[in-house]
């Protein structure tokens, strides 16, 4: 692990943390960031010291408040920054002088609206020094087990009728880092996560990335115990090769899911008067994507989908992919969208199909079943079958992954099908994704089950076919730089150490 890593494991994991525009009105920015902190230390999730600092207040949420960063005695490590544009350079001067390692910038007026002058300013003094900055303009980091938390937006809202409803959730600890130049995307993100009951390892929002770039900050999640899949939403790429070098290294470790907006002469713009991104050529864009193995979303759906799919199950070996059904149209739209993706869903082989005639002679399986591929089960489907016909694929050689659709409506279907798929699923290596139609209790729980068993389940035939697209994808391009039987050994380790 190189010094660059270290200096950034401050951002997640630091001994210490100075609030700089801490402060009692509860509707700042400053006093949110300070008491989550507070929160957390509370918690003991949090375990560094904090300092607020803040000239106009004695002290805050029972903690001493410091007129400036100078007259805190104990040493700081990281360095949070809410305060207006124009007076940054000098808090930057006194994080020089109290030799901090590392500092957020939340505060924006910087590049983004053509203030360059004083966003270089800044970084000027932070280089001459060796400190690292993440923003300006940004989120900051958010890490679910050391309880750094720099989002400023609450965790609940109250509404006008006096209720309190949740907000902006924090999801749980899980293995998904989300890396973003966009910080509303990535609030947005950890609220979709966390009502789907995923878990990520950590978040970091880089706003203007005047200095750490997502390059460097993929670099250090490449080392990262606690990341298994990356998401990434970027608006721009500064630093080409190196991204090209870096994210190569990291994509035979580790999945990238990534988000690159501003494709059309609009968004760029609009990418531009944000963060002050500038937009390349969008075929660019792709063709880096392709060379390092970076798997590119076409919108925030399959963004989450893919990165659902590639923590939970392990990748694809080849592009034949088996689908078991128990209501014919959504398996034809299932295998409409595989093919469309250059996927493969070709008839059994014979061996397979006479597996399936021995079960309907025995009355296991509805006569009138068939079993070319889609596997239909109809409308008579049990849970037994389900169970039978998921074992009989994972046997087949030349299928390299199941989609399962398995639509709770029909009466003989109980929910034990799940739980009997899942434990047919554990013994082999191959990637299954479920579907289950529906936004009533049933169809909620069929997906929640599934997902809480480690099988990715969506709510639409085509959302688990772009799905299974994801771990075929992303297979292909581990067998082509042939490391995928160590990833896939390594991906089984993590998951029995989980």
């Amino acid at each position: 692990m190189d010094s660059s890593v270290k200096q950034f494991e401050t951002y997640f994991n630091p001994s210490s943390v100075a609030v700089v525009g801490a402060t009692k009105r509860i509707n700042k920015a400053g006093h949110v960031i300070f008491k989550n902190f507070v929160e957390n230390k509370r918690r003991g999730v949090f375990k560094g010291e904090i300092y607020p600092i803040n000239p106009n207040e004695d002290s805050i949420l029972g903690f001493e408040c410091h007129p400036t960063l100078r007259d805190v005695e104990g040493e700081i490590e990281l360095v949070v920054v809410v305060v207006p544009a124009k007076i940054v350079p000098d808090i930057m001067k006194d994080i020089v002088a109290k030799k901090a390692k590392a500092t957020v910038i939340i505060s924006s007026g910087f590049g983004e609206i053509g203030n360059h002058e004083l966003e270089n300013q800044v970084l000027a003094i932070a280089k001459k020094a060796g400190i690292r900055i993440l923003g300006p303009n940004c989120l900051g980091v958010f890490d679910t087990r050391t309880g750094v938390d720099m989002l400023f937006l609450p965790e609940t809202k109250i509404l006008m009728t006096g209720d309190e409803v949740i907000a902006t959730p924090r999801p749980r600890p899980g293995d998904i880092a989300i890396v973003t130049q966009s910080g509303a995307f990535g609030v947005s993100a950890l609220d979709y996560l966390a009502g789907r009951q995923i878990g990520i390892s950590k978040f970091v929002s880089f706003g203007n990335k005047c200095d750490v770039t997502e390059t460097e900050m993929l670099h250090y999640l490449l080392y990262d115990d606690e990341t298994r899949v990356i998401l990434l939403y970027v608006e721009d790429i500064k630093t080409g090769r190196e991204f090209i070098r870096v994210a190569t290294k990291v994509t035979k470790k580790k999945p990238i899911v990534a988000i690159k907006s501003g494709r059309s002469e609009a968004g760029a713009r609009a990418a531009a008067s944000h963060t002050g991104a500038i937009a390349g050529s969008d075929r660019i864009y792709d063709a880096v994507f392709a060379q390092t193995g970076i798997l590119r979303a076409k919108d925030m759906e399959e963004f989450f989908d893919a990165g659902k799919a590639l923590v939970m199950q392990p990748p694809a070996a080849g592009i034949n992919v088996g689908v078991i059904t128990d209501a014919g149209g959504p398996g034809i739209m299932a295998v409409d969208e595989c093919e469309l993706k250059g996927l493969t869903v070709k008839r059994f082989s014979e061996k397979t199909m006479h597996k399936f005639e021995k079960l309907k002679e025995e009355g296991r399986l509805p006569k009138f079943a068939t079993n070319l591929n889609p596997v239909d089960i109809t409308g008579s489907g049990t849970s037994e079958m389900f169970e039978l016909a998921t074992e009989i694929l994972f046997q087949d050689p030349e299928i390299c992954g199941i989609i399962m659709l398995g639509l709770h409506h029909t009466p003989a279907l109980q929910e034990d099908f799940i739980d009997r798929v899942a434990k047919v699923s554990s013994k082999y290596h191959k990637p299954i994704v479920a579907c289950d139609i529906g936004e009533t209790e049933m169809a909620l729980y069929t997906r929640f089950r599934f997902d809480k068993l480690e099988i990715p389940a969506y709510s639409s035939p085509e959302d688990a076919a772009r799905a299974m697209n994801a771990l075929v994808r992303y297979g292909l391009y581990l067998k082509k730089n042939e490391c995928f039987d160590e990833y896939v050994e390594a991906f089984l380790k993590s998951k029995h150490k989980g």
